[in-house]
């Protein structure tokens, strides 16, 4: 029997060696996916810097844009100030779908936030929508 020629010392001798083995391949593995997160985290953030959300003259005055693939909507409360937000309203994940009047409308429950900063109009929503990163070069909106 095989159970029968174990011997009870080389038990923790054996586990302590699978568990080292186990936490070098662990700290390997991680040591690689940190470096290499590292590098895709700038190289993300690149890609991100150069991503062109839209022209300027989609965004009325007053109004906004989602744009739905980014998770952004882009907002113009004055005539040339541009804000951007996370288009997932903020009570329960949907996205927002209409900005008009000063106002992001959530068509889920119809919560509304402010175009100008985010802030809760109405709810159900209890919390502003997250600003977003927008930079304006010409007449293009990117992702900054």
């Amino acid at each position: 029997m095989a159970s029968e020629s174990l011997h009870p010392a080389s038990a923790p001798a054996r586990r302590t060696v699978i568990a080292a083995a186990g936490a070098a391949g662990l700290a390997v593995a991680l040591t690689a996916c940190g470096s290499e997160d590292s590098a895709s985290s700038d190289a993300d953030a690149d890609s991100d810097s150069g991503t062109v959300l839209g022209s300027i003259s989609e965004i009325p005055d007053g109004g906004g844009k989602v744009f739905g693939d980014q998770g952004v909507v882009v907002t113009q409360p004055t005539t040339g100030q541009f804000k951007a937000f996370s288009s997932k309203c903020t009570h329960q994940g949907c996205a927002v779908k209409d900005v008009a009047d000063g106002v992001i409308v959530c068509p889920c429950h119809d919560s509304r936030f402010s175009a100008t900063d985010g802030s809760v109009k109405q709810g159900p929503a209890t919390e502003p929508l997250p600003a977003a990163r927008i930079k304006v070069e010409g007449d293009e909106i990117r992702l900054a």
